[in-house]
C-alpha cells in the first residue's frame, strides 16, 4: 500500500512539475487599448493573437484589454515606457508627444489620397518613423489604417473654416491638431476619448473630429447631427510594444511577432474600408445630416502651418519628401 501511495504522488508531483513547466514556457503579452471590441483594429489584433499562437507553436500568445480597461491612450504609453505593459495602440497624434517627427501625419491635407497615405506608410519614411520613440521605449511595430478625420458638430453644420468660427472642437491632445483647428478659426479644446461622449452632451465642446467609425461606434451621432467630410487628415493608428519588452523577446519570437502584426494589418485595412461605409450608412439613418464641403477652402487656410515648419531642416525636408513620394 505504502509503495503504490508513493508511486501516486510521485506521478502527481511530475504532473505538477510537467504543468509548471509548461505555464513557463508560455510568453503572454498584454496588450491594452481604448477602443470598442467591434472595431477594425481590434478585430486585427485578434487576429494577431491567432497567428501567433499559430506561428509559435502555442509558445507565445497576447491577452487583449479592450475599452481603456488598464487606462487612456497616454497612461498606456506610460505604463509601456516603465515596462508593466508590453503592448498598447494608440494614434500616431499621441505619439508626436514622445516622438516629434510623427507629428507629420496630423499635418492637414499632406497626403493626396488614401493609396498615397498607404505608400508612405509602407516606405521607408514609415519604418524610420515606427523607430522614432525607441529612446523612450517605445518601439512602433506597425501602423493601422484610422481613415480621414472630419468634422462632427451638435447645432451647426460645417461648409467652410469660418463655420468653425468661435466653436470649441475637441482635439487629440497633439500640437499639431491644436494649430490646425486654430487656423480654421475655431477653439482647441484636448479631451480624452474616454471622456468626449459627456463633454459633448454637456456642451463642453461644440464638436470634434474623427473618422466615420469612431462617430459611430463612439455613438457621438447621438449628440451631434452633422457630419462634414472634410476629411482633414489621414492620423494613423500606431501598435506599440515596450522596449523593456522587446529586449526581452528571442530573435525567433521577434520574427513570429513581427509577421503575425503584418498579417494583422492586411487584414485590418480591408475591414477599415467596409466599416467606413457601413458607419456613414448607420449615422445617417440615425438622422446625422451628412455634409460635403469644399476642400480647398480648408487646404488654403492652413498653409501657413507649412510655412512654419521652414525653420526646422530635417522635418521639412520630412514633409517635402512625403509630399514628393
Amino acid at each position: 500500500m505504502k509503495k503504490g501511495m508513493l508511486i501516486g504522488k510521485g506521478v502527481l508531483l511530475y504532473l505538477i512539475l510537467t504543468a509548471c513547466s509548461t505555464q513557463k514556457s508560455i510568453k503572454t503579452l498584454k496588450l491594452a487599448h481604448g477602443l470598442d471590441v467591434n472595431h477594425s483594429v481590434h478585430k486585427a489584433m485578434v487576429l494577431l493573437s491567432e497567428k501567433l499562437q499559430e506561428k509559435s507553436g502555442g509558445k507565445l500568445r497576447v491577452e487583449i484589454y479592450a475599452n481603456s480597461q488598464l487606462g487612456y491612450e497616454r497612461e498606456c504609453l506610460e505604463l509601456l515606457q516603465i515596462g508593466s505593459l508590453d503592448m498598447t495602440k494608440v494614434s500616431a497624434a499621441v505619439m508626436e508627444n514622445f516622438a516629434p517627427r510623427t507629428q507629420v501625419f496630423s499635418l492637414p491635407y499632406i497626403f493626396k489620397n488614401r493609396a498615397h497615405h498607404y505608400k508612405v506608410l509602407d516606405s521607408k519614411i514609415g519604418r524610420e518613423l515606427l523607430r522614432e520613440g525607441e529612446k523612450y521605449w517605445l518601439r512602433g511595430l506597425c501602423f493601422y489604417d484610422a481613415g480621414s478625420r472630419s468634422f462632427y458638430t451638435k447645432n451647426t453644420p460645417i461648409n467652410t473654416p469660418e463655420d468653425l468660427r468661435g466653436l470649441k472642437i475637441r482635439v487629440q491632445n497633439s500640437p499639431t491638431a491644436i494649430n490646425m483647428v486654430r487656423a480654421f478659426g475655431g477653439s482647441a479644446t484636448p479631451i480624452s476619448w474616454g471622456e468626449l461622449y459627456t463633454a459633448l452632451q454637456q456642451g463642453v465642446v461644440d464638436g470634434a473630429e474623427n473618422n466615420p467609425p469612431s462617430f459611430y461606434l463612439s455613438r457621438h451621432y447621438e449628440v451631434c447631427k452633422y457630419y462634414s467630410l472634410n476629411e482633414h487628415s489621414f492620423v494613423p493608428d500606431m501598435l506599440m510594444i515596450s522596449t523593456h519588452t522587446w529586449k526581452k523577446l528571442l530573435p525567433e519570437e521577434r520574427k513570429w511577432l513581427q509577421e503575425a502584426v503584418t498579417e494583422s494589418v492586411i487584414y485590418q485595412r480591408k475591414l477599415w474600408q467596409e466599416s467606413e461605409k457601413e458607419s456613414l450608412e448607420a449615422v445617417q439613418k440615425a438622422g446625422v445630416k451628412i455634409l460635403y464641403p469644399p476642400k480647398k477652402s480648408f487646404a488654403q487656410k492652413v498653409q501657413k502651418l507649412y510655412e512654419s515648419y521652414t525653420t526646422n531642416r530635417a522635418l521639412y525636408q520630412l514633409i517635402r519628401d512625403i509630399q514628393n513620394l
